[in-house]
């Protein structure tokens, strides 16, 4: 994170808000020898072993601590004008709210930030909803399918816990998904019924609503597989498989549209180019006599 930060402090704000800041990106952040004193811990060792059991967390949730948990140093003052540079670390909201998941529970503050990072969490889920509901349907079908491979590498690393080790392993636990979401039809049916070519990959022909069915019933895999602590191949599978079930049942209670039945789309790699084109920096023109 850069060097360079704006803080954002209002005396009506709460102590989490008023030690947020941002960078010269826009990217905000917590440094953590600013959350230690307000959590209320008089020690960096004591709280470093917070910030350890939060990486911990954050690893076994799926996530990558590196993107949450930044190193970073601070200059503190010593007296008499006199500084000394110290360890930090530099924190992502998500961090904030497995550390105050982590710290002592009798504190009262530790519990005024657990609701604190809980809400803004969800505030932020909402205005995500909020900004793709203006986008085209073209730009939600690439964010969808952009999040999709994120979310597949996660559900992956789920799996793989579980037991879930070769290729031939994933692929047959993924199909249990499918089955599941898709009425018993694994992955190459649905890549018959839908008549694409050897080439192409289900995954790229699905519109906004079948995209955001096949996230749901991943997401819902991987958390249950993490939560339970599900352990055997044909345990996941199940898990898989009942996910897919869950979401096809609320397709059908709210009437909408079997993910089968839903038209095939263009391939998301046509609409991946026209974006790329569309945001390239326009070709600088020659000026006369150059070649």
């Amino acid at each position: 994170m850069s060097d360079s930060i704006l803080p954002t402090r209002e005396p009506s704000q709460t102590p989490f808000e008023r030690i947020r800041q941002v960078d010269d990106d826009g990217i905000e952040f917590w440094s953590a020898r600013d959350l230690m004193p307000v959590l209320e811990y008089t020690k960096w060792q004591n709280f470093k072993t917070v910030l350890i059991r939060a990486q911990i967390a954050c690893e076994n949730s799926g996530h990558d601590p590196a993107n949450h948990f930044t190193g970073a140093s601070k200059m503190v003052a010593l007296g008499s004008d006199a500084k000394r540079e110290v360890e930090d670390m530099h924190l992502s909201r998500y961090a904030c709210y497995l550390i105050v998941q982590n710290a002592d529970p009798a504190k009262e503050v530790v519990a005024l930030g657990q609701t604190y990072f809980a809400v803004q969490t969800r505030r932020q889920e909402i205005s995500d909803a909020a900004a793709l509901a203006e986008l085209t349907e073209e730009q939600r079908r690439l964010l969808l399918r952009q999040r999709i491979k994120l979310q597949n590498t996660d559900l992956a690393s789920a799996a793989k816990n579980a037991g879930v080790i070769t290729g031939q392993d994933f692929a047959v636990f993924q199909n249990h998904g499918y089955r599941g979401l898709y009425n018993g039809l694994t992955a190459e049916a649905i890549h018959k019924r839908k008549k694409l070519k050897k080439s192409q990959h289900i995954l790229d022909h699905m519109g906004t609503t079948e995209l955001a069915a096949n996230l749901f019933r991943s997401t819902q895999a991987e958390e249950k597989l993490r939560r339970d602590q599900v352990q055997g191949k044909d345990a996941a599978n199940a898990v898989h498989y009942e996910a897919g079930v869950v979401v096809r049942r609320a397709i059908a209670e709210l009437g909408g549209t079997m993910p089968e039945d839903l038209p095939t789309a263009e391939s998301i790699k046509k609409l991946e180019r026209a974006e790329k084109k569309r945001l390239a920096p326009p070709k600088k023109m020659k000026k006369d006599g150059e070649t």
